[in-house]
């Protein structure tokens, strides 16, 4: 089957499936919308390149993935394998006090959101182990961005097409949660320090295309601050709106994790919420994200930058369209930048 050939639904699901089978890997749905659990590899800097692209398949596929039994994977094997699948970015564009090859998370970043979403280059995946973790509770969710846009009316489409939205870093992780102990929101205190030690805002299209798929996706999450044109009490009845149809239950995934997995997700088609539901325990991951492209929106325009310059933190990467997406347009890699705010 060639890829002029993969004009529908059915011939593209054969193609994938044939993908995964020359692979020698397994790819079992756990949601209509997102979530698969993928077979028969042992993460690392050595795994073959036809099983580095099947897996680069299933997660633009299924949007988020998950490996069981990687027990053997230590900082610098996630980080080897990281590598196959892209160029990791530093662990963060201002939080550098905890290494510079991947981020510990500690706790649980418990409000929906797609990682880095204020700088222009938002990361196209994040890799995430599990390191320690808590007796019981510690889940996380992710949600599909582009089953949410694939459900909205006709009419909501076309508006939503042509919005624009800021994302900027100056987001209140510690007043997010109230059932909190002393010891946390210090914590939690000195982090959003380090969080917003430098300012970044960001006009990114509420709608991106999708560079490897061609599909359309919400570009929305808790970073977002206004959207151009609306007024304050317009902006969060909108977003309110668009973010229920993301974290619709029948558009997640979840994960109660073990000691071994390994999860990772397309940044660009979901956002995730960790469930801090472990009382005081102790719940660390480790996350290397993999540089992305700039956003570009339905009319081929970019992202642009209003505050902040984020070249130290991630190159910008040339996407690929995969092969079986091959037949879909293609959205102009040096595309002009988006809308200016106004007064």
């Amino acid at each position: 089957m060639t890829v002029t050939s993969i004009s529908n639904s059915t011939d593209r699901d054969l193609a994938v499936q044939a993908v995964y089978a020359d692979a020698g890997i397994t790819v079992d749905k756990l949601g209509e919308h997102i979530g698969a659990r993928i077979g028969g590899v042992r993460l690392g800097g050595d795994v073959p390149a036809a099983q580095v692209e099947a897996i680069r398949l299933a997660l633009a596929v299924n949007k988020a993935i998950v490996f069981t039994g990687q027990n053997h994977l230590d900082d610098d094997t996630q980080y080897a394998f990281a590598q196959l699948l892209g160029d990791p970015t530093l662990p963060h564009p201002t939080v550098t006090s905890r290494g510079d090859q991947l981020l510990t998370i500690e706790g649980a970043a418990n409000s929906w959101h797609t990682d880095v979403s204020f700088v222009d280059r938002i990361p196209k995946a994040s890799i995430l182990r599990a390191v320690n973790l808590p007796t019981w509770g510690g889940a996380t969710a992710w949600a599909s961005t582009t089953a949410a846009y694939d459900q909205l009316p006709d009419s909501l489409k076309a508006f939503v097409d042509t919005l624009w939205a800021k994302h900027t870093n100056f987001y209140d992780y510690v007043t997010n949660d109230v059932d909190i102990d002393d010891t946390e929101a210090g914590r939690r205190v000195v982090h959003y320090e380090e969080f917003t030690s430098k300012e970044y805002q960001t006009l990114h299209p509420v709608v991106r295309v999708h560079p490897e798929t061609g599909e359309r996706t919400l570009l929305l999450g808790h970073f977002v601050k206004e959207f151009v044109g609306l007024k304050p009490a317009e902006f969060s009845a909108v977003y309110q709106l668009l973010q229920n149809r993301i974290i619709k239950l029948e558009n997640t995934f979840r994960w109660n994790w073990s000691l071994g997995d390994v999860a990772i997700w397309d940044n660009r088609a979901t956002q995730h919420y960790g469930i801090a539901d472990f009382g005081a325990q102790e719940r660390k991951l480790h996350r290397i994200t993999l540089a992305g492209d700039v956003p570009v929106g339905v009319d081929g325009r970019g992202s642009e930058i209003v505050t902040g310059d984020a070249s130290h933190y991630s190159v910008i990467e040339e996407p690929r369209r995969l092969d079986v997406f091959g037949g879909l347009r293609t959205a102009c890699a040096n595309a002009p930048v988006g809308p200016t705010l106004g007064p």
